[in-house]
């Protein structure tokens, strides 16, 4: 928590660099949604860096000297990746609860492979 808070008091001196590191995420999230791995790896990492990428845009729309412009841009963009992270949370929990459900019945599931 003390690093977020010091993370956000230094971004609020230079949000150039809180942008360029979001700007940075973002490219990552796309690379990363085409890597190799089993789909639930993917997925449980592409939900971990949109989460990050949300609460990035988040930092910077609460920054007072940001122009308004970019403050109600990363407002919107950070609750669109906010949006994002809840749709995937809920579909990995979906395919947790199936791949229980299957487990228990003693099938193997190909979604979770």
């Amino acid at each position: 928590m003390n690093e977020e808070l010091s993370d956000q008091a230094a971004s609020s001196k230079q949000p150039e660099l809180l942008v360029s590191a979001v700007l940075h995420l973002m490219s990552h999230y796309t690379v990363n949604s085409t890597r190799n791995g089993t789909q639930a790896e993917t997925e449980q990492a592409s939900t971990k860096l949109a989460s990050v990428i949300e609460r990035h845009l988040k930092v910077l729309a609460n920054l007072p000297d940001l122009a308004p412009v970019l403050q109600a841009t990363c407002l919107q963009l950070s609750e669109q990746w906010a949006s994002l992270v809840e749709k995937k949370t809920a579909q990995q929990t979906k395919l947790r609860k199936l791949g229980w459900l299957l487990a228990f019945t003693g099938k193997k599931s190909a979604l979770m492979e």
